[in-house]
């Protein structure tokens, strides 16, 4: 800080803070620091931002759809997979179309494999004559790569099983006579 002469009045507030900045600013200049108001130097230098509106044409600081913008930090944390699989599960409608969606639910997806249960064996061995067909709609919606085969199941029988206890064997058959 510099000492205060006869005919200078006491510096008090922000006219004390003043001089500081400007004396810390010339100290920074005579080491051949890089001296401006703003942020600290990250060693790279900022793109250059234009003044004033961003035109017609689109621009970062234009608003940006939420969906763009999630897909953008998911991409960047590496979630892409993840949010592709729930893609499929969650969006099951839109990726297959409401014709097989109302037959059939996606229940499952593991290690690329996509579980689907029909709702009729009939059904059921449709959408395995479809599989191709199945699986260029998943491919188109949600990238290559994210379900590479479908395990297609009919409805479940009913279990005879009762209880915590089991005896091996076949289980009831026609034995009424």
């Amino acid at each position: 800080m510099g000492a205060v002469t006869e005919g200078e009045p006491e510096l008090r507030g922000i006219d004390l803070a003043r001089r500081a900045l400007e004396e810390a600013r010339a100290a920074a200049r005579a080491n051949g620091k890089a001296v401006g108001q703003g942020k600290a130097s990250t060693g790279r230098r900022p793109l250059p931002r234009r003044r004033g509106w961003s035109g017609a044409r689109p621009d970062d600081r234009d608003p940006q759809r939420l969906g763009a913008l999630a897909g953008a930090i998911a991409k960047n944390r590496g979630w892409s997979g993840r949010v592709a699989e729930g893609t499929v599960l969650g969006r099951w409608i839109q990726v297959v179309g409401s014709e097989i969606a109302d037959h059939a639910e996606a229940t499952a997806l593991r290690d690329g494999v996509l579980h689907v249960a029909a709702e009729s064996t009939a059904w059921a061995t449709q959408l395995r004559l479809m599989q191709t067909q199945i699986l260029a709609k998943i491919n188109a919606a949600v990238g290559n790569g994210v379900v590479t085969s479908l395990h297609i199941t009919g409805p479940q029988a009913p279990s005879w099983r009762k209880g915590p206890r089991h005896v091996p064997g076949r289980g009831p058959r026609d034995t009424y006579g």
